[in-house]
């Protein structure tokens, strides 16, 4: 079920009051796509990244890393084919032979050597244009109109998607390089080196019970025995990880959360003296990752006795496997020196997956939470399709008509005091409401982003309405960009700009227009809203439409804009949800009016209501 907003989020648009609630005709949540297999998951991630403007680049890059890994193990089996003449050469102390070898050794490292540094490049260069691709799909299907704000509404799929957009597409870009260059590699070295230990051991015999067998292969039956059981131990011991991980991520991104929240409203945590309180909430959000963290701590142990213990017995397993036609006669020392690098890369290939395996868990929990965001955000376009929605269209038309509206609130349905209510081009419309949330959902409905309800809402084009909430918003970077927002800074010539600075009273900002500063910080509530006002000035749209903005301000940001909207915008069509009216401002007034047995949503979590 999708939840309505939260209080700080319903705080943000002016509210007073509010709760977490779920209507009672829904819209369902996005599909659960965590349950999808990985082929499922990986073909969708495949088929997004298709359309990327880095499609290009990352297959020149993948078939350079194919060509640069198979001229590698091309040249590893030149390698271990050198082990049988050096040591050889070595057995029968042939001084001659063994200077000649050790030249052709310099010759093969030099080339394995421009080889791994090639590789090297590769790979880092294919971890930044994976993460290009990965990243600019992610902002381009999130950022996408309204996506975003309904996604915060859409359950845990919408929690903390800085952390799937910043920390976990960068690690699952990473992983998938770093994995699928390693796969490709053991690969390659199988295929390579399972002729070459075929041939050797097509002859090799096994003493058993006072008999001898020659079995074609022998090391190769070895060398997958012996790699089968370990990668299926692992499977067995390990598989736990995925979910684990996947907790993990979760709880980590919930810390930075917290940690991020708290560090925004230090003051008023320190008005209250409320450090303890939040030190004490930080811990307990800290202990779940802890908790998460000493059961992956088990989980690694487990896996390791496993992992390391095939690791050690490898050292002399092909020695092992290899002796009785050693020790028989039946090869030299240089041929049971092939014979072990043979079976040592072709169960090094088939281990791939035991050595990687807690790897792989944290790339598929990686890709889980990735690919899951992605999928959940591309839903947000039809999310409730299926259920009563409040009609929104655009015409070219300047008046706003709204019929019959009715927007599902958790005490019934907000409606206005008339039925039919036709806003004309210039008009001054004073909509009043007690409660601060029933302002914030009406001013949501006209905006679009609230569409749960009936009725009907005709009104220009987005781009001819201006909407202020009751907190403006000041964009990161220049103080020049943040007063164009969302235009472009080139929209707008020098004096237009200083001219909108000076009406709203913050002249005294024109020489720091194009000083790159945190000013969501350094203006103070009051300047935040006069600059959102000289936004206006510059942009001169059709309509604008408050959400409680005038009372907010002090008497003199008051007395100034509303002089504005008196005279230098005395031909804006103005909508303001408020507690009170100035009658010499606004020339009609409508009411809300909450309807009891309208659609409604029910709450589902109680929480504190906020300060009136």
């Amino acid at each position: 079920m999708t939840q309505p907003p939260s209080e700080s989020s319903l705080r943000a648009q002016g509210a007073d009051t509010a709760s977490t609630a779920t209507p009672a005709a829904d819209p369902p949540n996005p599909p659960d796509f965590t349950k999808d297999n990985l082929f499922t998951q990986l073909g969708r991630m495949a088929a997004a990244f298709w359309g990327t403007r880095e499609r290009t680049k990352l297959l020149l890059l993948a078939v350079s890393l194919v060509a640069v890994v198979t001229a590698t193990a091309l040249m590893q089996i030149r390698l271990n084919a050198w082990n049988r003449p050096f040591y050889d050469a070595l057995t029968h102390k042939d001084i001659a032979a063994s200077r000649n070898q050790l030249e052709v050794f310099v010759e093969l490292a030099a080339v394995l050597l421009v080889l791994n540094v090639a590789q090297v490049w590769l790979n880092q260069t294919s971890r930044v244009v994976l993460r290009q691709g990965l990243v600019h799909d992610l902002l381009e299907q999130w950022l996408q109109p309204l996506r975003a704000f309904r996604l915060t509404n859409a359950g845990a799929i919408g929690q903390n998607p800085d952390q799937r957009l910043h920390a976990d597409a960068q690690h699952l870009t990473e992983l998938t390089t770093d994995l699928g260059i390693g796969l490709l590699q053991a690969t390659l070295l199988l295929l390579s080196f399972i002729g070459v230990l075929w041939v050797l051991s097509q002859n090799m015999v096994v003493p058993l019970a006072g008999h001898r067998f020659r079995i074609p292969g022998y090391m190769v039956w070895c060398a997958l025995f012996y790699a089968g059981t370990a990668s299926l131990l692992s499977w067995r011991v390990g598989r736990p990880l995925i979910t684990l991980d996947a907790e993990r991520y979760a709880r980590e991104a919930d810390l930075r959360f917290a940690l991020v929240r708290a560090n925004e409203e230090i003051e008023g945590i320190s008005i209250y003296a409320g450090e303890a309180d939040e030190r004490e909430h930080l811990n307990r959000v800290f202990d779940t990752v802890l908790e998460v963290s000493r059961r992956i701590v088990g989980a690694m142990t487990r896996l390791t006795w496993v992992t390391a213990g095939y690791g050690w017995f490898t050292i002399v397993a092909p020695i092992l496997v290899a002796a009785p036609s050693y020790l028989t006669g039946e090869m030299t020392f240089g041929e049971l020196m092939v014979a072990v690098g043979a079976f040592n890369q072709v169960q090094s290939s088939l281990r791939w997956f035991v050595d990687n395996f807690s790897t792989i868990a944290d790339w598929r929990a990686t890709l889980l939470r990735v690919a899951s965001f992605r999928d959940a955000v591309m839903t947000m376009d039809h999310l409730g399709a299926g259920t009563h929605q409040v009609s929104l269209e655009e015409s070219e038309q300047p008046a706003i008509r709204i019929d019959d509206i009715r927007i599902a609130a958790p005490a019934g349905a907000i409606r206005l005091s008339e039925e039919h209510v036709e806003l004309a081009p210039g008009e001054r419309v004073f909509i009043g409401a007690e409660r601060g949330a029933e302002r914030a959902l009406f001013f949501r409905a006209l905006i679009g982003l609230w569409p749960w309800g009936d009725g009907r809402i005709v009104r220009p084009p987005r781009a001819a309405i201006v909407f202020l909430p009751a907190r403006a918003y000041v964009p990161p970077g220049s103080l020049r960009g943040a007063l164009c927002y969302p235009c472009s800074v080139h929209d707008f010539d020098e004096a237009a700009t200083v001219r909108a600075l000076t009406a709203v009273g913050l002249e005294r900002l024109q020489p720091q227009l194009d000083t790159i500063a945190r000013w969501d910080r350094q203006l103070n509530d009051d300047e935040k809203q006069c600059l959102a006002m000289a936004r206006v000035i510059l942009q001169r749209p059709q309509w604008l439409v408050l959400n409680g903005v005038l009372e907010s301000l002090d008497a003199t940001s008051r007395e100034r804009i509303e002089a504005l909207l008196r005279k230098e915008l005395a031909t804006l069509g103005i909508v303001h949800l408020g507690k009170a009216t100035e009658q010499d401002l606004f020339t009609r007034t409508l009411r809300l009016v909450v309807d009891a047995g309208g659609p409604r949503f029910t709450p589902t979590e109680q929480r504190p209501a906020l300060a009136q």
